[in-house]
This record gives structure tokens, sequence and C-alpha cells, in this order.
């Protein structure tokens, strides 16, 4: 009780609402709840008897209309219908981490396929503020996006970054990826954490970000302007009501990579706990908003089994894979071999952070339903246009006379509108506007694969 005007002015500084809708201050639920469940959450045999039964929402449900016939393939194709509209699946959700995807005007990423959008809690918190947003009738309103859903995380995976910075980017993640273009950065998307710059800015800024986290929740500084922040499982999710996305996601535990077992064990354990807090939080005021439980345990594939289990016994609506998930593909893909079977069928998941090509025409064998990256979107940002003929750095000289279209088995504004040389001429100009050709672009090429695939899918080829 001591500590709560403190707790009050840190999570105020995210510009959290004052009041949630029954009235009850979420900071002060945020500091009652957590003793609590440390007495309750220590095997998951007690949250499943507090818990009520999952039920169908009216508001969200997940349609499988084909299921692979193909031998071995967990392939299927569905649509998430969702308050702001339907998502096809398989599919590719691009990142607009401060809802914007970076260089396109969303509408434009509309036309070019984009149904459900990825942004991100904290930063949306720290600038403009949950509350800001909620004041405009939620982010839909605010961006000006009516139709068409959206995806919040927790504000996790940021501040783990912060806490981890100097370290490896976890495997499997698009926050890995520099996305200059390279052949390298091509076959698999994970390199290294950031470019120098941003590394810089989020290492430095205003003194560091000092991550302390506690089993109340985590505690760091704004790389903005340095003010205490503090986040909570309660606070994460009251952050995400205000904002108003159509799926959420609750606060998880997210250790390095390469953590000591018994560390990674005891984070994958407060991820569960995160989670049954985050869930009493949201089925008290579920505001037709869907909720994701997210699947941890790094490379150890007995913890990835436990939290699986663990969370499919909660009421999710669907569940995320999440975390380290290897040193490169083939062991991720060994670890979504024995994680996928045991998620409910008739629940959507979601692979958080891998969106290249080959990731996901594997993954979506191994029956991940939607992926999310920034790969596509950085890599048009940093001159590499995705194309049916194979990704093109196009500031290269063999493209300055060729007078191609950008891609000419696609129908994208882009590839009908523009040449390879203009493409070409606007890099070298260091013209502004190519970051956002490029990037639309790919995004069209992203949306393109998956209706491919979704073909391929419902002809049994995969």
């Amino acid at each position: 009780a001591a500590n709560a005007p403190r707790r009050a002015a840190e999570a105020n500084n995210l510009g959290l609402p004052s009041l949630s809708a029954d009235g009850v201050n979420a900071i002060d639920r945020a500091a009652q709840m957590p003793t609590a469940f440390r007495e309750a959450s220590k095997g998951s045999r007690i949250l499943e008897r507090t818990f009520p039964q999952w039920s169908p929402r009216p508001f969200f449900r997940h349609e499988i209309l084909h299921r692979s016939r193909r031998e071995g393939s967990r392939a299927r194709v569905g649509r998430l219908i969702t308050p702001h509209g339907a998502v096809d699946t398989p599919g590719f959700v691009p990142v607009g981490t401060n809802g914007a995807v970076k260089f396109v005007d969303h509408h434009l990423a509309d036309e070019a396929g984009m149904q459900l959008m990825f942004a991100n809690t904290l930063h949306l918190s720290v600038h403009p503020g949950a509350d800001v947003v909620g004041a405009a009738g939620g982010l839909h309103r605010f961006m000006g996006r009516a139709r068409g859903p959206i995806i919040t995380d927790s504000g996790g995976f940021q501040i783990f970054s912060f806490a981890n910075r100097g370290k490896r980017a976890m495997p499997g993640t698009a926050e890995a990826a520099d996305g200059d273009g390279s052949a390298a950065d091509v076959p698999w998307e994970v390199k290294s954490r950031r470019n120098a710059a941003s590394r810089q800015k989020y290492s430095t800024a205003h003194g560091g970000t000092d991550v302390q986290v506690t089993e109340e929740g985590a505690r760091f500084r704004s790389y903005r302007d340095g003010s205490p922040l503090f986040l909570t499982p309660e606070t994460s999710v009251a952050a995400q009501k205000a904002i108003g996305a159509d799926i959420i996601i609750p606060l998880d535990d997210l250790p390095a990579a390469g953590t000591h077992t018994h560390n990674l064990a005891e984070s994958v354990e407060r991820t569960h706990r995160w989670a049954a807090r985050s869930l009493w939080t949201h089925l008290e005021d579920p505001r037709e908003q869907a909720m994701y439980g997210v699947i941890h345990g790094g490379t150890d594939l007995q913890l990835r089994l436990h939290s699986a289990e663990t969370l499919k016994a909660m009421p999710f609506d669907g569940y995320c894979i999440g975390g380290s998930l290897g040193r490169d593909r083939a062991e991720m893909f060994q670890l979504l071999r024995h994680v996928t079977p045991m998620l409910p069928i008739g629940k959507p998941n979601h692979l958080l952070g891998i969106g290249d090509e080959e990731s996901i025409r594997v993954g979506v064998t191994l029956g991940i339903d939607t992926f999310d990256s920034c790969w596509p979107t950085r890599m048009g940002r940093h001159g590499t246009l995705l194309t049916h003929q194979g990704p093109i750095k196009i500031s290269r000289s063999q493209y300055k006379n060729d007078f191609t279209l950008a891609d000419e088995q696609s129908d994208g504004f882009v590839a009908r509108n523009y040449t390879r040389a203009y493409l070409h001429h606007l890099v070298k100009a260091h013209e502004p506007s190519v970051h956002g050709l490029l990037t639309l672009q790919n995004i069209k090429y992203m949306m393109d694969l998956m209706a491919s695939i979704r073909d391929q899918i419902f002809r049994n080829e995969i």
C-alpha cells in the first residue's frame, strides 16, 4: 500500500485510463491481485478449477473451411471473424508498431490485401498514451481504419529487449532482422539485434531503461523521456482495453536466448501466472475482444509442452507461440512439430515474429494459422523488393537500365506502374517516396503469397 502512489505515477506515465468500465481503478487492481495469484498459481490444476469453461464468443470465431488431406500435413484454411472484419487464414500480419505501417498509408496497405494489422501496446502507451487512443474511440477510429481488424501485443517483448540489450537477438523474431536486403537476410530473417543507431536509441537514451522484473510486473524507464514506467499484467490489459484491438495478448516474461534451464523454467511459470492474471482482468470486461495466451519455453521441448498444456487449460480464445524458437529454422520446425498438435483444433494459433517465406511455407504445414513480422516492410525500407522471381536489391547497378515492371507477375499498384529502373533511380536519388513504394509492393507480395498458399491447401497440395 505504501508504494501505491509510486505505482500509480509510473503506470499513469503510460497514459492508462484512470477507471475501468466498472469504476475500479486499474492501478489499484494491479496492486491487489498479485499476492493472491502467487498463493494460488503454484500448480495449473488450481487455476483450472478457478476459470470458467471456455465458450464460443458471439463477437469472435474461427471457422475452419478446409483441412488438407495431404499425408502428414496439418495445414488448414480458415477465417477469423472479428468485430472489424474477417481474416483469411493462413494469413500474414503486417506490423504497424505505432498504429501505422512505416512509410505506407494503411488505406493503401488495405487495398494491397492487408486484413489483420499488428500494433504495439507499449509504444502506443508511451505516445500518444492509451488514454488518448481510448478518448478517440479506440485505435480503429484514431487511425481511421473502421473496417480492418487489429491485434496488439502486451509490450513485454519490447521491455525484455531493453533488459537483454547487447545480447544476441532471439532467433525466429523479427526484432532480430536488420533487413538491409543482403543475401544473408533473405533465407533466414534472424541475424543480430537491430542496427547500431537503433541499439543506441533503446540502450542509452535518457540514461538507459533500467528494467527490473518482479512477480508484480516490470519497472523500467521510458525510451522517450526517461520517465519511470511500471507495466503489470493488469495494466497491460487496461491499456489494450483503451486501445481497443480485436485481439489482445497478455504480458509475458521473455528471457534472452540461451537462458539457463532453471531460470527459463522460472520464467515460464511466471508467464503462466501473468497469463492467469491477465485473463482474469480481461474476462471481467471483455469489450468484444479476444485474448490469445502465449506459449513459452525457449528451445526446451519439455517446457514448451508444459506451457502448451498449462495454457490450453485456461479459457483463451486462441494461442500464440512466442519467445526464442531456436538457432535456425530446423530447430524451430522441430519445436513446432511437437507443440502445434497439442493446441485445440477449433481455436486459432499465431506464430509471433516470424514472417520469412520459407518459415511460413513450412509453418503452414505444421498447422500455424497466422504469422507476423516486420521483415517484408523492413526489407522494403532497406531497398529490397520481394518479387515472384525472388528478392532483388533494387539499388544494384544491373537495374539502372531495367525497364521491365517491378514484378510482371503481380497486379499490385507498384508492380503495374513502376519499372525497376525507375525504382533504382529513386533509391540512388535518395527520394523518400521509394521507401513507401517498395514497402507497399512487399506487402502486396506477402498477401499474394498467402492467397496462393490457401489455394494450394484447398487443392491438398500442401
